[in-house]
């Protein structure tokens, strides 16, 4: 028997696979044939009869809440039109323009249109440098009239209607059709912040508009007005240059916070963007839609502020400021701008925080006007600067607690010696008057450290500052928390300055002796803000222990969790270049710290303290000091004095520390008023309204 050639099975499998391969292409050729002759025209039908597109689906802004739940900052929905290219004829287009404009009409939403050319009678609209441009661009002969030109334009569109009326309608669209141009996948926007009432026909009779897109958009609502403007900021929409940057997590329409917490938190506060998929008819009809991803809403951020708090601390300030440059402490002063800073004492939470004059951050939502944009510039009061964080001022008298601890922690002097003010301090070949010397010509004579603080003497605090020295003094400043910024969650804080040597060679000052008899009493080159100032009032009444100042309790993500305290330290930290240091515990002696209480509370209770005026009928015991600061002068030659409180209350159990600064106010006990009307608030002693509260009181020469 003849066994059969090894390659014979090979060839019978390779005959096999083409036999297969040949089948197989016979079948390919027979649909091939079914797609293109047989069914093709049906084929191709139905795909000149669906466009798909994918329309972003905007995330809903995180809201911003305060500490009880009060809504502040939310995000509202709001409806706009949009004209997508359709492959329709002119004449079915112009139509659908015409019945889309006279819904938009009927229901009194504004649309684009920015044809220069008016009917009845027919004018040009631009300058005449600008019309010789854009008759240059529009192709329309130089020398024609607005009459020619619109009629030009009707033909160039082929708008057949006689009512010159609604061709202008048609016209205002196609010709912003040409100038911002369209397609089946970049929309044109018609209109913005259509009622309901105009979608719903939009989409009961969408036959009757070609090519139209209702998209829904969250809008940023702010919800009490200007009330808390510094500390929300405001956001608006991106910029195309940031797009470019941002194009990966961002879409060229979303919004992104520019200032305060719509700018620190936008990471949290954005959501993420979803998409819808539309199929649309070639007519431009909508034939179905359907959510391809949903989107995502951002985080809430919860702050620290209570909302009711916020409203009064904001209305006493401007009231007592108007009250000032009104003279109704009898005399006026060119008062225009303030701060004020309620915090606990215990937590370093802010409570209130106000900074006037403040802005509308509404204005900005949809791009600020240039008349909006301007009366906001030009205001010499600066309402878009934070006062209360962006902003440094000398202290003046209510930094002398910090001189009277450093010096009794120190052992320059003691709590029960007694230095006699004579009037006028004479050291180095200078002087430095006291300023009860300078209105009544005579010093305070002897006084210890309690009641130096009372009466605010000058002289006691510059030999104090003397006898101790800068280092000393600059020491238990820091540890205060004054030159040193606070960590707050807000953008751009300023650090200020404390006098030392060292800060003077920064700015050029020849450093001496005096300079740190001036710092003692809170002059010279000491500058800090309202907000610095609180923190280290807050610590005084808490017994000394430092305190991180927050103003945001919490982020709540959309997914129902919370941000733990550590996350949200880091986020702020890196995105505000913060590097947090360790304050080293001083171990202040409590009965240093009692000493100068003792003093605070002098202030607003014994008939000789400088606020006496202001507190004398109040149902709380408050620890208080005044303070009136030279800043320099105006371009009048004027002295300009800041006027500053700052007060704690209860004095035996302290809740509260308050902070308030009037620039220019002129003396210290005026802005009392604002501390005492927040605490009638806080402690529920409130029976009137703010505006009633602030009756005049009559004026007294006991100032500092």
């Amino acid at each position: 028997m003849v066994k059969p050639a090894k390659n014979s099975n090979i060839n019978l499998r390779f005959n096999v696979l083409t036999v297969l391969i040949y089948i197989i292409g016979i079948i390919l050729m027979i649909k091939l044939f079914t797609l293109q002759i047989v069914h093709g025209a049906e084929y191709r039908e139905e795909s000149n009869t669906r466009l798909t597109r994918e329309s972003t689906l905007e995330a809903a802004r995180g809201d911003i809440v305060d500490r009880t739940g009060v809504t502040l900052v939310t995000s509202k929905i709001q409806y706009s039109l949009e004209l997508y290219k359709t492959k329709v004829e002119t004449e079915d287009l112009n139509t659908a323009i015409l019945n889309m404009i006279e819904t938009l009409e009927k229901y009194g939403c504004k649309y684009a249109d920015s044809l220069p050319i008016k009917i009845e009678p027919f004018e040009f609209i631009i300058s005449d440098e600008t019309l010789k441009n854009w008759k240059k661009s529009n192709k329309i002969d130089e020398n024609a009239t607005a009459e020619e030109a619109f009629y030009k334009l009707k033909d160039r569109y082929e708008i057949k209607y006689d009512d010159i009326k609604k061709v202008r309608k048609i016209m205002a669209i196609r010709y912003e059709i040409v100038r911002e141009g369209y397609s089946s996948t970049k929309s044109l926007k018609i209109a913005e912040n259509i009622p309901q009432e105009a979608v719903a026909e939009f989409s009961e009779s969408s036959d009757n508009y070609a090519g139209i897109n209702i998209v829904v958009k969250p809008v940023r609502e702010y919800t009490s007005g200007n009330m808390a403007s510094h500390i929300l900021g405001y956001a608006n929409q991106i910029r195309s240059d940031e797009y470019e940057e941002k194009k990966d997590t961002y879409g060229m329409n979303d919004i992104i916070g520019r200032t305060g917490i719509e700018y620190v938190f936008e990471e949290y506060l954005k959501g993420k963007n979803g998409t819808k998929q539309i199929d649309m008819a070639v007519d431009g009809t909508t034939t179905a839609e359907y959510i391809a991803q949903e989107a995502i809403g951002g985080s809430d951020i919860v702050l620290t502020i209570d909302a009711k708090l916020q409203k009064i601390t904001e209305a006493a300030l401007e009231a007592n400021i108007q009250k000032i440059a009104s003279g109704g402490f009898g005399k006026a002063y060119d008062a225009k701008a303030g701060a004020c800073v309620v915090m606990d004492v215990n937590t370093g939470e802010v409570l209130a925080m106000a900074s006037y004059p403040n802005y509308n951050p509404s204005d900005f939502v949809g791009g600020i006007s240039t008349e909006n944009w301007n009366n906001y510039i030009n205001n010499p009061a600066k309402p878009l600067l934070d006062k209360a964080v962006q902003s440094s001022y000398p202290p003046g008298s209510i930094f002398k607690m910090v001189t009277a601890i450093a010096g009794l922690e120190s052992g320059a002097i003691t709590r029960a010696e007694t230095i006699n003010d004579t009037g006028v301090y004479k050291k180095y070949g200078d002087t430095w008057p006291c300023w009860y010397y300078t209105d009544y010509h005579v010093g305070h004579g002897r006084l210890n450290v309690s009641g130096a603080i009372e009466k605010s003497c000058n002289y006691f605090f510059y030999e104090t500052g003397d006898r101790m020295g800068i280092e000393t003094l600059a020491k238990y400043a820091k540890y205060f928390g004054l030159g040193v910024k606070t960590g707050i969650e807000l953008p751009s804080e300023t650090a200020g300055a404390m006098a030392t040597p060292e800060y003077a060679e920064k700015v050029n000052v020849t450093w001496t002796k005096g300079q740190t008899i001036n710092a003692s009493i809170g002059q010279g080159l000491n500058s800090f803000t309202p907000l610095q100032m609180t923190k280290y009032v807050s610590m005084l009444a808490n017994g000394g222990k430092p305190i991180d100042v927050s103003i945001v309790k919490t982020v709540r993500k959309s997914d129902g969790t919370e941000a733990s305290k550590q996350e949200i330290e880091n986020f702020v930290n890196k995105k505000l270049g913060i590097q947090k240091q360790e304050t080293e515990d001083l171990g202040i002696q409590q009965a240093n710290l009692d000493a100068v209480l003792q003093g605070m509370k002098s202030v607003t209770s014994d008939t000789t303290g400088t606020a006496y005026v202001r507190f004398k009928d109040f149902g709380i015991e408050v620890g208080g000091k005044t303070g009136s600061a030279e800043a320099g002068k105006d371009a009048n030659q004027k002295d300009i004095v800041h006027a500053w409180f700052a007060g704690y209350a209860p004095f035996d159990n302290p809740e509260i520390a308050i902070v308030v600064m009037v620039e220019n106010g002129g003396h210290g006990n005026y802005t009392a008023e604002v501390v005492r009307d927040i605490m009638e608030e806080y402690f529920g002693m409130n029976t009137q309204n703010v505006e009633e509260n602030m009756t005049a009181i009559p004026y007294v020469e006991i100032m500092q």
